[in-house]
């Protein structure tokens, strides 16, 4: 993603980087990397180089030692632990392969394929606001789109401005009753681990993360959607013409201030 860096110069960092950088400045500091086959670059993108770091200071590279060393400062500072989903059977699958890790603790899930474009974390503030006043069972981000075929959508009451009390969630739906599509970003108590276990495999031969989390709601648990405000905008590359349309806002919301 082409971002502005720490010096105010142009940069390019890959998105998972980017989310993680965010999760680390909004205090987070235990990461857990829930990845599969073919994904090992992944493990050794987080894991610092110093001899890549020595030979960028060879070449001269100001700015790319300055924001590499960044990085891997970050790096040391967080636990980060890699698991592996031996199978691609789906979101819902792939989190509870996490469960022993997490144990009973309550905790953030990100997709690595979105990022929220908010000033100073805000919308990761305003989740944890609600997921502790609410006493919530899960909270997850929301924004209104034309197409939530896409997505999971929500159905729910606006209780708060932009806290909507969850009614119903549906996962990809022909014909959606809402406009308002789920954002990959959620936090939940250890109820879900047991959600999962309960939600059967759908056609795809998947677990569907949405499932889970409507269980939780047809058992009364308390579940909230966070909508977006107007200056915080989702970033999705979970497409090619996603990705596409991603790179063009970046490049445009990095050149305007510069």
């Amino acid at each position: 993603m082409l971002l502005k860096g720490s010096d105010g110069e142009l940069c390019l960092k890959p998105l998972l980087q980017v989310v993680f950088e965010n999760l680390f400045d909004a205090n987070f500091r235990e990461f857990h990397f829930i990845t599969g086959r073919g994904k090992r670059s992944i493990e050794d993108h987080f894991s610092v180089d110093n001899d890549f770091l020595k030979y960028l200071k060879t070449r001269d590279n100001t700015h790319s030692i300055k924001e590499l060393s960044a990085f891997y400062e970050k790096i040391r500072k967080s636990s980060i632990i890699f698991i592996n989903q031996p199978e691609p059977r789906g979101f819902g699958d792939a989190l509870y392969c996490a469960r022993l890790s997490i144990g009973r603790d309550n905790f953030l899930v990100h997709a690595g394929d979105d990022l929220i474009i908010s000033e100073a974390n805000q919308y990761l503030l305003e989740m944890i606001r609600v997921f502790e006043d609410k006493k919530a069972a899960a909270v997850f981000c929301a924004e209104e789109v034309d197409d939530p075929t896409k997505y999971g959508v929500v159905i729910g009451e606006e209780v708060e401005n932009n806290t909507i009390l969850v009614k119903k969630v549906i996962e990809k739906p022909l014909v959606s009753p809402s406009k308002l599509a789920i954002v990959a970003v959620y936090l939940f108590t250890p109820e879900i681990f047991d959600a999962i276990a309960q939600t059967p495999i759908d056609s795809n031969n998947e677990v569907q993360l949405t499932n889970a989390i409507q269980r939780l709601v047809e058992k009364g648990r308390p579940v909230y959607a966070v909508k977006l405000d107007a200056k915080e905008k989702r970033i999705d590359i979970g497409s090619p013409l996603s990705y596409f349309q991603a790179l063009n806002y970046l490049a445009k919301l990095a050149t305007s201030k510069t």
